[in-house]
């Protein structure tokens, strides 16, 4: 009979040395896991940086290149727009009085579709 109990006793010794074994085991894979997710987000954080940082370049390039189009764009506008100026002041007098010259001499004619009803 003690030969069954030392035999039961080295059964549960040895089940506890192999739970023993899968726990430890459980942990260096918890382990391992959480160190792979620290490396994988520090990694893709640099990366992330990496790009906006190429972004941040090409958008300076565009947008400088934008902006030098729109400074250009409104000098354009506002030589246009003194031309357009100068045109209507030279001819504002003319026009002028060449409307009020159409509406104050009246000229009565009769019109080319009247047609005589008698």
């Amino acid at each position: 009979m003690t030969s069954q109990s030392q035999g039961i006793q080295q059964l549960l010794q040895a089940e506890k040395r192999a739970k023993d074994k899968l726990d430890e085991a459980k942990k260096r894979k918890g382990k391992r896991l959480r160190q792979a997710k620290e490396e994988a987000v520090a990694e893709t954080d640099q990366y992330r940086m990496q790009r906006e940082k190429e972004f941040r370049l090409k958008q300076s390039k565009i947008m400088g290149s934008q902006s030098h189009l729109s400074d250009e764009l409104e000098e354009q506008t506002l030589e246009k727009i003194k031309e357009l100026s100068g045109s209507y002041h030279k001819c504002m007098d003319s026009v002028i009085k060449q409307l009020l010259s159409m509406v104050c001499e009246m000229k009565p004619e009769v019109h080319v579709n009247y047609r005589a009803t008698s």
